[in-house]
């Protein structure tokens, strides 16, 4: 979930500053960066004019297009198994890696900086972010956007002051939402680079952390239910430990559980009915992270009752850290009753950690899109691209050739899983290799009523069992025709 702002989370020193550096953008630029120039009618947050000029809104145009700024497979409106694309998909812009992304690592600085931004992180910087936020979106053509809390809005200097000034962003992005389908997919409060929350925010040894953690999650909780926000993730990136040694594991475990019980309970009160979602991740920034995967945390919501309450939001680049596969955390989660939101993107296989890039591989959107028909679609959630451009990557069209890029993948994974679904042979398959268990005994196993002696009786009367071959290599053929 909050990548660029975990890996900058490696500076901190600049990070308390929110220093911004300037870099020069592409000429083709019609307003310039210097917002003193007038291209425009005045206007209260000291920008004037489109933010994205000579970019009109992104369309179909089919896979024969040499338009890089349209769409070559997702055609928002057709119709793939009974459901429009845009249905399927449910697309999300993430906010903080599109307007606050700086293209900073641990080794470098800043190296993109849009020509709207003027180095401060005011109030009116952050509402003239929130137009540029509603103008991409719009050229997207996507109806959805997500958010944490002080992305959007700066800190203050106190508890209130911050509130206020979310207050202030958040009646903007209402504003703008008016007249369009515009809503956020889901809300979450940032709790993990504030140094307050070293130690943790809902694990944190602290009291008094753990009090204003649940401060800020409310608060966040009720500007997500305002703008009509359709789900609510918790990303417990600090929600863990660097040793044991210092560490009281089942305490902390314990006062997590508290902490989500006491979100449920407030969702129920402020009447906000969408999904409370947990986004997985083994580690980084911790050495261990207490929702570790999928199913980790789906014993976690056993353990403690909340099994009824949360659903999964599951990351692709997530899933390869703790060493699964994206398909198998879906699986996972979809087989569970818990696949509620997907973060699209992925990770480089060389390299160790959250590198947050688009997912462009179309065998492995494929396999995702199997889960999500299989799981009947992802709604209320939907599929957010918490996904950052590469560093390298520094004009504005970059933003939107990153998403067309994603959007399009996901689009043509969509279109190779209902192929595979309608030609029906992976599934004759899988369902040849169970067979078996279509008898008179293999019924009595599944509902649960064989029991070990019955077994035995089988076992001798039946002799050395006949095992057949699996077929992998033939699903693998299946499979590749398939994309």
């Amino acid at each position: 979930m909050i990548k660029e702002m975990k890996l900058r989370g490696f500076l901190p020193a600049l990070l308390s500053l929110n220093l911004v550096i300037l870099t020069v953008i592409a000429s083709s630029q019609t307003c310039p960066a210097d917002i003193s120039a007038k291209c425009g009618d005045d206007s209260s947050d000291g920008w004037e004019g489109e933010f994205f000029p000579g970019i009109s809104k992104i369309k179909y145009e089919g896979p024969n297009s040499k338009n890089a700024l349209s769409y070559k497979w997702y055609n928002a409106d057709e119709e793939i198994l009974g459901k429009k694309m845009k249905d399927w998909l449910r697309f999300s812009v993430a906010f903080w890696h599109t307007f606050r992304g700086t293209g900073a690592d641990p080794f470098g600085s800043p190296t993109k900086t849009w020509p709207w931004e003027d180095g401060t992180n005011s109030v009116e910087m952050a509402k003239r972010r929130m137009k540029a936020n509603f103008e991409f979106i719009n050229k997207l053509g996507v109806e959805r956007w997500c958010f944490h809390d002080r992305d959007i809005a700066p800190d203050g200097k106190t508890l209130a002051e911050t509130n206020e000034n979310l207050d202030e962003v958040i009646a903007l992005a209402k504003q703008l939402q008016e007249g369009t389908n515009i809503r956020p997919l889901w809300g979450t409060a940032q709790l993990f680079m504030h140094p307050r929350y070293l130690h943790g925010a809902a694990t944190s040894s602290e009291v008094g952390v753990y009090a204003y953690a649940a401060a800020q999650v409310k608060k966040a909780m009720e500007v997500t239910h305002y703008l009509g926000g359709e789900n609510y993730v918790f990303w417990g990136g600090r929600e863990g430990y660097q040793t044991l040694l210092n560490t009281d594991m089942k305490r902390e475990l314990d006062h997590l559980a508290k902490f989500l019980q006491a979100a449920v309970d407030w969702k129920k009160k402020i009447g906000f009915t969408g999904t409370l979602l947990i986004e997985p991740k083994p580690q980084e920034p911790t050495k261990h992270q207490y929702d570790w995967d999928a199913a980790t945390t789906y014993a976690f919501l056993q353990k403690y009752g909340l099994e009824g309450e949360f659903k999964l939001n599951i990351e692709c680049n997530h899933a390869t850290l703790s060493g699964h596969s994206c398909h198998h955390e879906l699986e996972t989660a979809r087989i569970n009753g818990l696949l509620g939101n997907i973060d699209a993107n992925t990770g480089d296989p060389q390299i160790g950690w959250d590198t947050d890039q688009f997912l462009t591989d179309f065998g492995e959107a494929t396999l995702v899109m199997l889960s999500v028909i299989r799981n009947g679609g992802l709604a209320p959630g939907g599929f957010n691209f918490d996904a950052k451009l590469r560093r390298e990557s520094t004009d504005v069209e970059d933003i939107f050739l990153a998403h067309i890029s994603g959007m399009d993948t996901l689009a043509r994974g969509l279109r190779n899983a209902a192929k595979i679904i309608e030609d029906g042979s992976l599934a004759e398959l899988v369902r040849k290799r169970y067979q078996s268990f279509d008898s008179e005994i293999g019924a009595l196993i599944e509902a649960g009523k064989a029991d070990f002696e019955t077994l035995e009786k089988k076992a001798m009367e039946w002799g050395e069992p006949n095992v057949p071959s699996g077929k992998q290599e033939l699903a693998e053929i299946i499979f590749q025709s398939a994309i």
